[in-house]
């Protein structure tokens, strides 16, 4: 049985790169039923405002929505029920300790295939101010305008 390589992505979570600053990056799978990963295929995922949760030594993701597969019938799963996240013990301890000591969040950032399984990108993240959000956009206006300045001097 051949594998597809590659990583083929699914949903972006937009609004924690607005929300927060990203520390550091993990990847985790997902523990996912048949009907949930067809839906997946077709496009039916939504990271928007989910978060994941440390609790008795595993790792969960909490407010992803999936849609119902639309062929299934009895075994289409709740859309936004909890789902299980796969990483390794250590690692998951480790962000633990870092969560509950420095006071940050750990958010879903993107949904993907790789190598035909879901996976997960998890940030380990820490909180805008309002000040910082501005600053965000203002820097991204900033470069945009010096983009189009550079783009029309140069044609």
């Amino acid at each position: 049985m051949e594998k597809k390589g590659g990583i083929k992505p699914i949903a972006k979570n937009a609004k924690a790169f607005h929300d927060y600053f990203v520390e550091e990056r993990y990847e985790a799978g997902v523990v996912l039923s048949g009907t949930e990963v067809k839906s997946i295929r077709q496009g039916g995922a939504n990271l928007k405002d989910s978060w994941c949760q440390v609790k008795d030594g595993e790792m969960w993701l909490y407010g992803v929505h999936i849609s119902p597969y639309e062929k299934g019938n009895i075994f289409n799963k709740d859309p936004r029920r909890t789902r299980k996240l796969l990483m390794h013990r250590r690692e998951i301890m480790r962000l633990l300790g870092t969560v509950q000591r420095d006071g940050l969040t750990l958010v879903p950032l993107s949904l993907y295939f790789k190598d035909s399984r879901v996976k997960v990108e998890v940030g380990l993240c820490k909180g805008k101010k309002l000040y910082d959000k501005r600053a965000s956009a203002a820097e991204r206006d900033s470069k945009r305008a010096m983009d189009r300045a550079l783009k029309t001097y140069n044609r």
